[in-house]
């Protein structure tokens, strides 16, 4: 049986590390080379950095903090954010990323999934969707969630996977920043119909939520950020409750 994952997410704009509600009100959260190396150090199982606001002139700026990032992690960490061709890829992991993170670029041009899997293999591609609740479905939504669509966030996520996309991140708008626990229904629904990892984004407020997300929604892993970077959750912490309640986690 897989152990179930823990990763904290650090949001970056301009270098610093921020956290929103319903992507919204941002605000700063401190540096993430010095959050990186915490929650590595304390027991994280990988980590996810995302650049919110990446434009293509800013990808040296994000490869060269990649750098520094891998030179104080010692886990798996995934990057995202404006990577829209093979060569942002490339610099990304040479830079010492171990996955990356594709979202509105990949939405816009389905074929780029296909073109990243073969070039790097599935299980470097992490699917980034944000999706939010409305008109009685989950529909996908695209530039940091700015723009709607109106393609519903399980048939994305099914043909992505078919593509190539090796493991799917799947933020609830709804839930972001909230605090009041996961999108357990659309979770589930993609962790269990589709044949890859699925990592469940938005709305960890309490220890009781993970054990929701991996039971109830079975989802591979839980991504959190505010609870972590303000410390009302510490790993260690969050790892032996999951224990204690039954929940497979690698200490």
């Amino acid at each position: 049986m897989l152990t179930k994952r823990i990763i904290p997410c650090l949001d970056i704009k301009d270098g610093r590390t921020v956290k929103g509600i319903n992507f919204e009100n941002i605000r700063d959260a401190g540096d993430p080379i010095e959050l990186g190396a915490l929650y590595a150090e304390q027991g994280a199982d990988e980590l996810v950095f995302l650049d919110i606001t990446a434009t293509n002139e800013r990808r040296k700026t994000l490869a060269e903090l990649v750098t520094r990032i891998a030179r104080h992690v010692n886990i798996p960490f995934t990057v995202g954010g404006g990577i829209a061709a093979v060569e942002d890829v490339n610099i990304l992991l040479q830079s010492g990323a171990d996955k990356i993170s594709v979202n509105t670029a990949a939405f816009k041009n389905p074929g780029l999934v296909d073109t990243l899997a073969r070039e790097f293999g599935s299980q470097c591609i992490v699917l980034a969707i944000d999706t939010r609740f409305e008109d009685g479905d989950w529909f996908v939504y695209l530039n940091g969630g700015r723009v709607k669509t109106d393609i519903k966030a399980y048939d994305w996520a099914r043909e992505a996977v078919n593509r190539g996309a090796g493991e799917i991140l799947l933020t609830s708008m709804n839930n972001d920043g909230t605090k009041k626990g996961f999108a357990l229904d659309i979770t589930g629904k993609l962790s269990q119909n589709l044949n890859v990892p699925v990592i469940a984004s938005g709305g960890a407020g309490n220890m009781e939520h993970f054990v929701d997300v991996f039971e109830n929604a079975q989802a591979d892993a839980a991504l959190a950020a505010s609870i972590f970077h303000y410390k009302e959750i510490e790993i260690p912490a969050l790892k032996t409750f999951l224990y204690q309640k039954g929940v497979n986690v690698r200490f």
